[in-house]
Formats: C-alpha cells, sequence, structure tokens
C-alpha cells in the first residue's frame, strides 16, 4: 500500500499524533510519501527517525497512491482536496484541530481505526464538489469548493445585493452581507452557522444561505444539485468577494458567476465508529440532554 501523508501546522499534538501514525506504519510497512513542506517541518522537530520519499502536489500524485493522510483539522482536509482533485485518491483525516466534521479520527481512537485501512474494513463517502467560473476567471484547476462558494462584501459596512437566478430563472435578489451556496458536505460548516440546515452527506441537493439578510423573511433554500445558479452582486464598492472553501479572490459587482455541481467527485473514508450520524452527536451534543 502507497500512502501520502499531509498537514499545515505544527500543533502542541502534532508530535504525539506523527509518532502514533509511525507505529502504525511500523507494523503494517506500507510505503509513505510526505507532503514536502510537511516533511521539513516534521524533520525540523525531530519527529521522523528515518528519510521518506516526498511530494510537492498535485501533479505528483497518481493511481499508484491508495490512500492520502490529512493531519489537521477541517481547513486541512479542504486543502489536501486541493491536492487529491481527480485522483480518486480517498483522503482520511485525523483530527489535530477542535470541532472536526471532516477529519473524524480522533488522536485517541487513531491506532484503532488507522488499522482499518489495510484490510479494507471501511466505506467510501463520495462528496459533491461545486465549480465556479465567470468571464475573466483566472481561478485556473482550483475554480472548485468541497465546502462551499461564498460571495460577501469588501471594504464596506454596507449590505450588498446579490441577484440570484436559478437554471435562468429569478430567484431573489437578497440583501445581506452575503451569501452562501453550500455541497451537503458544507452544511455543517459557515452555513450551519448562518442558520442553514444540516444535510447528509449523501442526498443530491445544494444549500442557498443568507448572511445577515436585511429583509428578515429570506431564509435557506434547499435544491436539487443538478441546478445551474447564477449570481450577480451590486455594491457601493467596485468589487467583492468570492470564496471557495478556504481561498479567496476578488470579482468586480456585476460579474455573473455562475455555480454548478463539478464534473468528479472527492473521496472520504468513513470508519463504522466514526460514521457521519456518530460525528453528528458527537459535535452538536446531540442527546445530551438528560431525558434522553
Amino acid at each position: 500500500m502507497k500512502i501520502a501523508v499531509y498537514g499545515q501546522y505544527y500543533k502542541d499534538n502534532t508530535a504525539d499524533i506523527i509518532h502514533t501514525v509511525l507505529r502504525v506504519f511500523e507494523q503494517y510497512q506500507p510505503e509513505v510519501v510526505f507532503e514536502t513542506d510537511f516533511y521539513d517541518v516534521l524533520n525540523g522537530h525531530n519527529l521522523l527517525n528515518k528519510s521518506f520519499s516526498v511530494f510537492s502536489g498535485h501533479d505528483d500524485l497518481d493511481e499508484s497512491y491508495n490512500m492520502f493522510i490529512s493531519i489537521g483539522g477541517d481547513g486541512t482536509m479542504l486543502r489536501a482536496a486541493t491536492l487529491v482533485r481527480n485522483k480518486n485518491i480517498p483522503i482520511i483525516g485525523i483530527n489535530a484541530g477542535r470541532l472536526g466534521f471532516l477529519a473524524t479520527v480522533q488522536q485517541e481512537n487513531i491506532e484503532t481505526l488507522l488499522p482499518l485501512i489495510f484490510s479494507n474494513s471501511y466505506k467510501i463517502s463520495t462528496r459533491t464538489l461545486l465549480t465556479v467560473d465567470y468571464e475573466g476567471s483566472d481561478l485556473g484547476d482550483l475554480d472548485y469548493a468541497l465546502n462551499e462558494v461564498t460571495v460577501s462584501r469588501k471594504d464596506t459596512t454596507s449590505m450588498i445585493t446579490i441577484e440570484t437566478r436559478l437554471n435562468g430563472e429569478y430567484l431573489n435578489s437578497y440583501w445581506a452581507d452575503g451569501l452562501i451556496v453550500s455541497t451537503p458536505t458544507g452544511s455543517t460548516g459557515y452555513s450551519l452557522s448562518c442558520g442553514g440546515p444540516v444535510l447528509m452527506p449523501d442526498v443530491n441537493s445544494l444549500v442557498i444561505t443568507p448572511i445577515a439578510p436585511h429583509n428578515l423573511n429570506a431564509r435557506p433554500l434547499v435544491i436539487p444539485d443538478d441546478t445551474e445558479i447564477e449570481l450577480r452582486v451590486s455594491s457601493r464598492e467596485e468589487q467583492h468577494l468570492v470564496s471557495l472553501d478556504s481561498r479567496i479572490i476578488s470579482v468586480n459587482v456585476e460579474t455573473v458567476l455562475r455555480i454548478k455541481k463539478g464534473g468528479y467527485k472527492i473521496n472520504l473514508v468513513e470508519f463504522q465508529e466514526e460514521k457521519f450520524l456518530v460525528t453528528l452527536r458527537k459535535k452538536l451534543l446531540w442527546g445530551e440532554d438528560k431525558r434522553n
């Protein structure tokens, strides 16, 4: 088995996580390849007892990789998706952050769950992507988001107006701080904090959630995921912001943004012990009512 390992930051618990992961690797002897910047960080803290091969980016990954391990929080998982892209390499997230809806393997469960990948004792959860297109776009190969695409105001405290069309049909003009178009994966992220619903990962839907709307009757809307969404922002400023997960760009107002489902999906590893409903109960403290 060939495994890619990636992380973004060194945290207080990184050393313990790496030592535990390496103990599992020593038992099963996979071919391990570290992302080069993360490899340098780990070596800088003397956490690796031998040398490993490295990869630098998406182009270095191919079908020979059986698994991609992301060590960090959900932000690291989102970044991992930009490395894997359409290579269909399953991603497993080891949570070194806080909440972690995507990075579901907790530090204390590494030695229990990680060995399951060597016996194929896991399921693949396929996750929808969103792509963004507009005239003059310079997003290149990173024109997609796993969680959400968000438009929001820039350099102003005034609201913006987001004219929204679904498959060419006018829906609404949202007077708000912004608008979130979320995948089921992203429904537990920014959209949730703005009042959006939680979607099961395998539903064929998207969510449109306004951010602090002035028209208070504007509510989150669940739509089919084969809908093409057009957004046009009006503002007192010349530009507004568009974010694709954690990547933020500036776009001229009145630009028509076309958002739709991506042409491929991201594969996330799911263990029986850490299924979505289990994670949901843990993270949102459902069932903690004493009457349960």
